[in-house]
């Protein structure tokens, strides 16, 4: 089941994605959001208590970010390219990456904040001190407050390789900002997702109208396991709302690649879909 947020007119909905159509659930009661869904015992079964007669074109609606109160938390060096990127940008701090790729604990920060959060369609900015900007594709795990993975889509963590590459601990700089996340375009829950071996993650930039740079990823060249990524970020913090987890990137554009702005990126996970934001000059 792919659960979607949506505009029509200046109402925000709620529905479930079937193919080209969507099919508007009735927020009316208790349960009043997608947060409200995926915070549920069954958020499936509770979806599908919510479906109302007839669907709408799913391109006559305006795709929102799958985000409500959530928090956006991210993990780095989850991939061995990753790992090799962060430590050709940084060569007072290589050994750093080096190390927590090895690590038992992960790498995790806070990504995002709501309102820092662009959807499909949206505008992604590049920092305007910063001058080798890239997207990272990375499948991001949607947790509830308990703790326990939901479903997952497709995230954008945008980065700035220079600041970080200058000092990691100027890694808040270069990767929290406005417009710094994209999520979307649905929540794929957990139960219809393919295996970690089965998923593959695609990463198209698009310049004028040309493809720019194409790479991709399988899922299971990653590292460590959801579940341990969840555990840790678990550790003595609490999510009221649930957490959004971006997993970490395996593709990582070449070192003489930067986006410009008016670029167009594309990200493609099996079983989710595609997620394509706009890039905009801070």
């Amino acid at each position: 089941m792919q659960l979607v947020k949506y505009q029509v007119a200046d109402t925000v909905a709620v529905g479930i994605q079937e193919q080209d159509q969507i099919v508007p659930l009735d927020l009316a009661g208790d349960v009043a959001s997608l947060q409200d869904i995926l915070e549920s015992e069954n958020p499936a079964a509770t979806a599908e208590s919510l479906r109302t007669d007839g669907s709408i074109a799913a391109d006559a609606v305006t795709l929102l970010a799958p985000i409500d109160q959530q928090e956006v938390w991210a993990a780095g060096v989850t991939y061995k390219r990753s790992q090799t990127a962060r430590m050709e940008e940084s060569e007072t701090s290589a050994s750093c990456y080096d190390r927590v790729y090895e690590s038992p604990r992960p790498e995790l920060f806070l990504k995002a904040t709501p309102h820092r959060v662009s959807g499909p369609g949206q505008p992604l900015r590049i920092r305007q001190d910063a001058t080798w900007n890239v997207p990272e594709p990375e499948i991001t795990c949607v947790v509830n407050s308990r703790l326990e993975l939901v479903g997952f889509t497709v995230g954008n963590d945008m980065s700035s390789r220079d600041i970080e590459g200058e000092n990691p601990l100027y890694l808040p700089q270069a990767k929290v900002y406005r417009q710094c996340a994209g999520l979307g375009p649905c929540v794929t829950l957990a139960a219809d997702m393919p295996a970690r071996e089965e998923t593959t993650i695609r990463l198209e930039i698009q310049r004028a109208g040309e493809s720019v740079f194409q790479g991709e990823t399988n899922v299971d060249q990653m590292a460590r396991t959801f579940e341990s990524l969840i555990e840790y970020l678990g550790r003595d913090q609490e999510f009221p709302h649930g957490v959004f987890l971006m997993t970490g990137t395996g593709v990582v554009p070449d070192s003489d690649f930067t986006l410009k702005p008016d670029d167009v990126v594309h990200i493609t996970i099996d079983g989710i879909g595609t997620l394509t934001n706009p890039i905009v000059q801070g």
